[in-house]
């Protein structure tokens, strides 16, 4: 359970850290450094504790987020995002959105709540270790030092989960300096963060500490009544690495916690998500004729309470009827990987294993009668993933070529599904699932060629899969009146996919061209079996809702082409534009015959991007992004239309020193109504309207 108050919620996460014996890191997150003393840290040498990016990644589709754009988000999902095809599972950002909805995808071939794309943290795992889902809160762009998303499945060095491409992020630098950052808006939200760095004795200290909290907006509009609330958000997050180098190779122990908790637009609609992470890693760069190598070990504890509530239809949305309590969600991921890497001249060689465990269930009362829970559940289970690979690259001045093979087991293991009465404490279900388990073999190949003038022309081939959730095998959900059922017997996801690109790397420029086809097999999806009724596996569904069940929905065949272009003015001017066009279509065959023909759930056909920034004068910068979305379908029936939206954010940035800064930023320009859901009683959610947040930032 969260603390109520701010403070006390800060002194947990500092709390948690100075138990990790990193007292150093409490004092400068807790108290923060002054300018004064960041000018007389010493400059040392700065080396990393994981191996350079692969070369072989630049024969794929591969983004960059400018240190520009994620300097300006309040949110590191907002700057991913922005890249066209990028999307979370709803049309919401982190400052909206539930936790389970906070699931990443690449490439618009379906949303999942889960997410289909591997998030990784100087190589570990951000993905939660029962939902898949990610925690953006925990992740905040003051403490990111750069971002790189690598389209298609991600074999090689990837492994499970970078179904649709993996997003690889990267903490700062251990730069000794300081940077501070406090912003206020509208509905009393306020947000304050400090990341810094600085030597200690032999070794290295980078530390942040970022607290959010305060009103936002509430989602329903038009037929509001009684039962709507404001969504409000308070969240903070701590972070501490100790790096050291030892001879070639450079050691890092890195903690953190997180925490936060938000009202999810109705009364009594509220979540609290908190957690721990611990990793070590060590790594010593490949010279050529001298090996380099990496080692990483990390855990991940995490745990998330949720309630949900439903509104009678026909009564004017006046009140909220309790529907389910998520009380408990205690879930521990934790594993390892390693690799060594050797140069020969123009050929690069790495092999690697990796493997992942998680552990994990839900606790929830559930079935509301006569004004209280009537029925406790206790479902979960664990699992396993783990593989090897090998990959070769061959890079000389015109020509990159690039290819890998993994080999991956997986398992799921110790699931069950405890129901009991509340009252009597009888035993109304005992489910335990057969324990599965599979091999999967993935590959990936890609071809680079330099053709003049900073052009070039790549192709590629790749495959992937990523095994179903703890929360997609064993836990039920209900949001409203809408109920979805989990499925035990679930088998992984599978993904081939082609691509072809052009495109221009210069320094005053860039655009690049890409198509690209994907087959996603034993696609994962919310399959609706009825409308309000009594079902055998989820009870009495009431007026105005339906009955899902998680689905391996056959095929999901996609096609699609991307594109982006950027280019410079001088130093001053910066214009820059992307799209993404995916058409996406299921075929259900057996398993889901009424899927067939139809567009994924939460999947945009076209989106697009465009920006421009200035430097008016050498302390006034100006910066405009639009960002534009067709529209997508709310249900996996294609009957709950979202609407076609257009943003546009305005940043002003003004120096008042070479140290400090005043900025003014306005979201959602425009006040566009951005729909991000609908009821099967048409009901519709929006996203945030207009904003304004002002700060001040300082950075040495």
């Amino acid at each position: 359970m969260l603390p109520k108050s701010p403070n006390k919620l800060q002194s947990v996460v500092v709390l948690n850290l100075c138990r990790a014996g990193l007292h150093w890191a409490c004092a400068s997150a807790a108290l923060g450094i002054s300018p004064a003393l960041a000018q007389q840290l010493e400059t040392v040498e700065v080396r990393a504790a994981r191996l350079p990016a692969a070369s072989g990644d630049r024969a794929f589709s591969t983004v960059e987020i400018s240190p520009e754009m994620l300097a300006a988000s309040d949110r590191l999902d907002t700057a991913l995002t922005s890249t066209p095809g990028v999307q979370l599972f709803r049309r919401v950002s982190s400052a909206g959105a539930n936790p389970t909805t906070q699931g990443i995808s690449v490439r618009g071939i379906a949303g999942s709540g889960a997410g289909r794309a591997l998030v990784t943290l100087d190589g570990a795992p951000q993905n939660d270790p029962f939902g898949g889902w990610v925690l953006w809160s925990a992740l905040p762009p003051e403490a990111i030092g750069a971002a790189r998303i690598v389209r298609g499945a991600g074999a090689g060095p990837y492994g499970a989960g970078a179904l649709t491409g993996v997003i690889l992020l990267e903490e700062k630098s251990d730069d000794p300096g300081f940077s501070g950052e406090h912003v206020a808006s509208e509905n009393g939200y306020g947000r304050s963060a400090i990341a810094g760095a600085l030597p200690v004795g032999p070794g290295r200290v980078f530390a942040n500490l970022t607290s959010e909290s305060g009103g936002s907006w509430t989602p329903v509009r038009e037929g509001r009544g009684g039962a709507d609330a404001s969504l409000s958000l308070r969240a903070l997050n701590g972070a501490a690495r100790l790096s050291a180098d030892a001879g070639r190779a450079t050691a890092s122990l890195r903690i953190s916690a997180f925490e936060e908790s938000r009202n999810s637009g109705l009364n009594g609609a509220e979540s609290e998500a908190s957690g721990t992470t611990a990793s070590f890693s060590i790594a010593a760069p490949p010279e050529d004729h001298v090996i380099g190598w990496r080692f990483q070990t990390w855990w991940r504890g995490s745990d998330l309470s949720n309630s949900s509530v439903s509104v009678p239809i026909n009564a004017n949305r006046a009140t909220a009827t309790p529907a389910n309590d998520q009380y408990e969600t205690p879930a521990d991921g934790y594993g390892a990987n390693a690799a060594v890497r050797w140069l020969r001249s123009i050929y690069s060689f790495e092999v690697g294993a990796d493997a992942r465990w998680a552990q994990g269930e839900t606790r929830e009362r559930f079935r509301y009668m006569s004004g209280a829970f009537t029925r406790n559940r206790i479902a979960g289970g664990e699992s396993f993933v783990g593989g090897v690979y090998a990959e070769a690259t061959r890079d000389e001045t015109d020509w990159l070529l690039t290819g890998g093979i993994r080999l991956d087991a997986w398992r799921s293991t110790e699931a069950k599904r405890i129901e009991s009465d509340l009252a009597t404490g009888a035993v109304t279900l005992d489910s335990r699932a057969r324990d599965a388990d599979g091999v999967n073999p993935t590959a990936r190949l890609a071809l680079r060629r330099a053709i003049g003038d900073k052009l070039y022309v790549r192709a590629g081939a790749y495959s992937g899969f990523r095994p179903a959730t703890l929360n997609e095998l064993h836990r039920p959900f209900r949001v409203g009146n809408d109920v979805t059922e989990a499925n035990s017997a679930l088998d992984p996801e599978k993904l081939y996919g082609v691509e072809l690109g052009f495109g221009r790397d210069a320094q005053n420029g860039a655009w690049n061209l890409n198509f690209f086809a994907n087959r996603l097999e034993d696609a994962i999806a919310n399959v609706t079996i009825g409308g309000p009724g009594t079902y055998a596996i989820a009870g009495f569904i009431p007026a105005g809702g339906v009955l899902r069940q998680r689905q391996n929905a056959g095929e999901i065949e996609a096609l699609g082409v991307e594109g982006q272009i950027s280019q410079n003015f001088g130093e001053a001017l910066r214009l820059s534009a992307a799209f993404n066009y995916t058409g996406a279509r299921i075929d259900g065959h057996a398993a889901a015959p009424q899927l067939t023909g139809l567009r994924p759930a939460q999947t945009p056909r076209f989106s697009a991007s465009a920006g421009a920034r200035w430097r008016a004068t050498e302390r006034v910068a100006l910066a405009v992004d639009a960002v534009y979305e067709s529209e997508r379908w709310d249900d996996d029936q294609n009957t709950r239309a979202l609407q076609p939206a257009l943003t546009v954010n305005a940043r002003t940035d003004l120096s008042v020193s070479n140290q400090m800064s005043l900025f003014a930023a306005v979201d959602n320009l425009t006040d566009a109504e951005v729909e991000i859901a609908q009821t099967g009683d048409g009901v519709e959610s929006f996203a945030a309207p207009r904003r304004l947040r002002i700060g001040l930032a300082w950075r040495k």
